[in-house]
């Protein structure tokens, strides 16, 4: 028999990982709709459309699974806010102010706070929750400092720009239990103008 190519082994790893893409995604979405204790491998697995055997291959622990779904979608989220403001900092900060309140307000949202709240029960989560959580704050913050072109050299703008996101964080929270809009799209265009006072 020949020797395996690159080419040959190219299919395996692209199903690999769109297989691995699915299960991730599947996996935000049973925490958002389930919560952690509806949310086990098995049923991920079933509506990834593969096998328990196929999910353990990727991610050995429930543990793995979901604080790898969460970070893929953060990053995913991450990508796609970079995307809207392709040129970096713009001058419409309602517009970034806007955007960067809508990470807070989706299936991620909701998938992360059930991860965190079990966290909060789960020795075993809670230090690999802890540090993802820190990880996705930095790029938020990051993010948000980028685009809204805060220069954070000066006294009190880190403090300004982090205001933000934990009201942003805030408001993600009002929206879980009600349909928050009309008074979500009032507050943000109020910090969006707060934010162009402070930042200048």
């Amino acid at each position: 028999m020949g020797a395996v190519t690159a080419a040959d082994r190219r299919p395996k790893q692209d199903r690999s990982r769109a297989t691995r893409q699915r299960l991730l995604q599947a996996a935000v979405a049973c925490l958002a709709e389930h919560g952690w204790a509806g949310s086990t491998v098995s049923v991920v697995a079933e509506r990834a459309g593969v096998s328990r055997g196929a999910a353990q291959h990727h991610f050995p622990t429930r543990e793995d699974l979901f604080t790898a779904a969460v970070e893929y979608v953060a990053e995913e989220r991450s990508t796609a806010l970079r995307a809207l403001f392709p040129q970096g900092a713009v001058g419409d900060r309602r517009a970034v102010v806007t955007a960067l309140t809508g990470l807070y307000t989706g299936p991620l949202f909701r998938a992360a706070l059930h991860l965190w709240v079990a966290a909060s029960d789960e020795d075993q989560l809670r230090p690999r929750v802890t540090e993802l959580e820190a990880r996705v704050g930095r790029e938020s913050h990051r993010i948000a400092v980028e685009l809204l072109g805060a220069d954070e050299s000066r006294p009190g703008v880190r403090e300004t720009v982090q205001g933000f996101l934990d009201m942003a964080r805030g408001l993600g929270l009002a929206n879980l239990l009600t349909d928050d809009t009309a008074r979500r799209e009032r507050v943000v265009a109020q910090w969006a103008a707060l934010l162009d006072e402070a930042l200048g």
